[in-house]
């Protein structure tokens, strides 16, 4: 029997390599609204919290009710203004089409909003691959584990029996309040030595390397 039934996917920096361009789109929003630029580094921390989480983080002087200009703005950018592409990780597709025809299930926990999952699934024409799929809308953000208790429950999969692989500490630590195992990659908004903090299963490179952890 395979050690794992179930395999929940973070995506952006994960599957898609938009990284760039929500630093880019970050930035941007701040420049627009005549507040302080967040650094690179900055939004990376970032980057697997909630929107609304993240601007917290990074602007903690600034009262809640302020984020709604913030949130607008950072979506024109990402959605009309900011043309940066983010094309899925070479692999990505290869990768889910092979855990597919292994039968492995397939699940997203996302700190993008429903909208914007739908629409990049859509776009990329993998919703097929997934059974379910959590939100930073629709849960506590990352790394409260609600998201992964969501999936767990509706999926009727034991946490013993699931991963979640990550680009960000925010996914490998909220594995760890799951009790879920996780595989970080290396390629995505943080660094292999600050994933190792969360004693991950594995640090993959590249998306296909997942499938030697999963053998």
């Amino acid at each position: 029997m395979k050690p794992y039934e179930l395999v929940i996917f973070d995506w952006d920096g994960t599957l898609m390599d938009s990284i760039s361009k929500i630093v880019t789109c970050m930035q941007q929003m701040a420049h627009s609204l005549s507040l302080v630029c967040p650094s690179e580094l900055a939004v990376r921390d970032v980057i697997g919290l909630s929107m609304e989480e993240a601007l917290k983080t990074l602007y903690p002087a600034l009262p809640t009710i302020d984020f709604d200009p913030m949130i607008n703005s950072y979506k024109e950018h990402y959605l009309t203004l900011n043309t940066t592409p983010s094309p899925l990780f070479d692999g990505s597709e290869m990768l889910l089409n092979e855990l597919s025809t292994r039968d492995y299930r397939l699940a997203v926990a996302t700190g993008k909003g429903r909208n914007g999952l739908n629409r990049v699934l859509s776009e990329t024409g993998l919703a097929r691959h997934f059974e379910s799929s959590r939100c930073a809308d629709e849960s506590k953000s990352k790394p409260n584990p609600d998201m992964l208790y969501d999936l767990l429950e509706e999926l009727k999969v034991k946490p013993e029996r699931a991963l979640m692989v990550g680009d960000s500490l925010h996914d490998l630590n909220m594995a760890n309040n799951a009790g879920v195992d996780s595989v970080g990659v290396s390629y995505g908004a943080h660094s292999e030595s600050k994933l190792l903090l969360a004693k991950p299963k594995a640090i993959i490179h590249r998306p296909l390397e997942l499938l030697n952890v999963l053998a």
